[in-house]
């Protein structure tokens, strides 16, 4: 009696909640209830739930890796990972005393670890914040439950499609878009002016655009023209920041996936693209070595001045400025560009949101989607999706004079493709890819044979993915 009366509250409370707007380190964990900034109108049937809710308490754990530090800006005092989703806990608790929500910060090395041991153990934590792409997996295993019934047409009017379909699977959406982190190129400036090549500079908060020539004439410029800097990053060691590997195989217009989801890449134009980069790396106008390099390593060098073109996204580059401002970093004069494209540039972006997963407890469940609804939707508690970059048009318009660059990304927005396809095993899949890249930058394998050697082992883990999801085979 008391889980329903609590489901009841839960239900009503999302029907009338404001529609008006939605948002590796090492591990701490913490716990929050406590005091509220806001106000909701309830109706009579709400208040009278209420009294049901008194009597049932429901505890709520959310799990998120570190993306940015704060509730609404880095600089405020003690501005921790788990800083806004305290707050917001908190906030949502003084409107829902009987509801507690635990906050707990784990490593994105562990992540997928400590989600499938819990699945096995029926202790899956009741929400997730995180990027929609490593969470794919999880959807075809049936461990996050599809949240359309919150989703208003307001909502989807106000976040662009592109992002809605990072976040959906055969028409389901699993993920409610918070923010996204696009992803591009960052280069020296300094190094381009040195080197001569001040026509390639694009402005302060532009997100300049060169086709694939002219980046090679770039290249070239900065290696025969500086002395110990090494013209562009480039890494495969392991799976991560893989999608600027995946952006580069797309060059010359290879769709990557076919119509029904099988790779492709190994087609003639996918051939051409990592022929390009191979011939980039032969010619010395990439880092040498990049089959034992990380992307950390790369982006350590960029920083150290070590490499005049590298890779970013719009949190990594925030805190770049943010390092330079405080001395962290000598400065320079790093701006951005497209990833060279024929014939447009790719872009890609990482979308972040809120999950309700599968515990099989619905009176959990339907008050992990209401505590979604409410933080994804509350005017004050979406602005800190500036801390990445909001989805909702509505928050960017607020936040505009505070994000210079948000202009120049809105524009990219139309190149933006979605890399992981929502495939399921898109995880594995990304382990198949490296060792090929290896392949061929060492010379064991050309360009034809390393990316047919990834078709090929590549849609047996689609195939596999596909014939256990619970999503293909309802």
């Amino acid at each position: 009696m008391k889980k329903k009366k609590l489901l009841a509250t839960v239900l009503t409370s999302v029907m009338v909640l404001s529609l008006t707007a939605c948002g590796s380190g090492g591990k701490t964990e913490t716990s929050t209830t406590a005091a509220d900034s806001g106000t909701q109108a309830a109706t009579a049937a709400d208040t009278e739930a209420a009294k049901g809710d008194e009597e049932a308490p429901v505890s709520l754990t959310l799990w998120l890796t570190p993306s940015w530090k704060g509730v609404f800006s880095g600089d405020e005092p003690g501005a921790d990972y788990d800083s806004f989703f305290k707050e917001a806990a908190k906030r949502y608790n003084a409107m829902h005393p009987n509801v507690t929500v635990n906050v707990e910060v784990i490593a994105g090395d562990t992540r997928d670890e400590k989600l499938n041991v819990a699945a096995e153990t029926n202790t899956l934590p009741d929400l997730v914040y995180e990027g929609a792409f490593t969470m794919s997996s999880f959807y075809h295993k049936g461990n996050i439950v599809a949240i359309d019934d919150i989703i208003s047409e307001d909502d989807r009017k106000d976040i662009a499609a592109g992002i809605w379909e990072n976040c959906q699977v055969e028409g389901e959406t699993f993920v409610f878009p918070f923010a996204h982190m696009p992803g591009t190129l960052v280069y020296n400036a300094d190094m381009f002016k040195e080197a001569g090549l001040e026509k390639w500079i694009g402005g302060e908060y532009d997100i300049v655009t060169w086709t694939p020539d002219e980046f090679k004439e770039i290249l070239t410029g900065l290696r025969d023209n500086l002395e110990g800097v090494y013209p562009m990053s480039l890494f495969a060691m392991n799976n991560q920041a893989d999608t600027w590997n995946l952006s580069y195989l797309r060059m010359f217009g290879s769709p990557f996936f076919d119509e029904n989801g099988h790779l492709c890449v190994n087609d003639e134009a996918g051939v051409k693209a990592l022929e390009y980069i191979l011939d980039l790396y032969k010619n010395g106008l990439t880092v040498p070595g990049a089959e034992s390099l990380t992307s950390n390593d790369c982006n350590a060098m960029f920083q150290n001045k070590q490499i005049a073109v590298s890779f970013t996204n719009s949190t990594l580059y925030t805190n770049l400025k943010s390092d330079m401002g405080s001395g962290a970093i000598e400065s320079f004069d790093a701006r951005l560009a497209n990833i060279p494209g024929d014939p447009h540039p790719n872009s890609f972006t990482y979308v972040s949101g809120f999950m309700a997963m599968n515990t099989n407890d619905e009176t959990r469940i339907a008050a992990s989607k209401d505590f979604i609804k409410y933080v994804c939707t509350d005017p004050e508690l979406v602005l800190a999706s500036k801390n990445t970059m909001p989805v909702r048009a509505s928050v960017a318009e607020q936040v505009k004079d505070e994000l210079p660059l948000l202009p120049a990304y809105d524009k990219n927005a139309q190149y933006i493709y979605n890399f992981s396809n929502n495939m399921p095993g898109y995880n594995e899949l990304r382990n198949v890819l490296f060792p090929e890249l290896q392949a061929a930058l060492t010379g064991q394998k050309t360009a034809k044979e390393a990316l047919d050697a990834y078709v090929e082992k590549g849609n047996v883990v689609i195939d596999e993915g596909r014939a256990g999801s619970v999503i293909y085979n309802k």
